[in-house]
């Protein structure tokens, strides 16, 4: 092989190797950062079959039950359900304004020793359909 020739290969080798390195890279970060914003959760089934420990922060999701969401001042008491199980959560603060009986929601919180989700954020599921007030569904 001619000197001209196989630096060509060489060059051509070493840029394969670091085109490939950056796009590595970018595919890590890319999914490091999409991590970031999915939202695990747990459902009442898993976690009464594998209860974490006390101190450990876990989000909760399922459908708000209907008939069991209670307001009493700032607190709100309701259960989240995933068909199987039911977990009584006891939240604190303003609920979303789309908060409703039925509808799917994610808690963010810790699970008490008396069987409890006690939740500091509420997340809402809710259609993207755009409807005026006052227009019938």
């Amino acid at each position: 092989m001619s000197r001209p020739a196989q630096r060509r290969r060489t060059l051509s080798l070493r840029l394969l190797v670091v085109v490939g390195a950056v796009g590595g890279a970018l595919a890590l970060l890319g999914v490091s950062g999409l991590a970031d914003t999915l939202v695990y959760y747990r459902t009442p089934t898993e976690l009464l079959a594998e209860p974490p420990p006390e101190d450990e922060r876990l989000r909760l999701g399922g459908l708000v039950q209907v008939g069991s969401v209670e307001r009493v001042g700032s607190e709100a008491r309701f259960a989240v359900t995933d068909g199987v199980a039911t977990l009584p959560v006891v939240y604190s603060g303003a609920l979303p304004a789309v908060f409703a009986e039925g509808q799917g929601a994610v808690v963010e919180g810790r699970l008490g020793a008396d069987g409890v989700f006690v939740g500091d954020l509420v997340l809402v599921k809710h259609s993207n359909e755009y409807r005026p007030v006052g227009e019938a569904g």
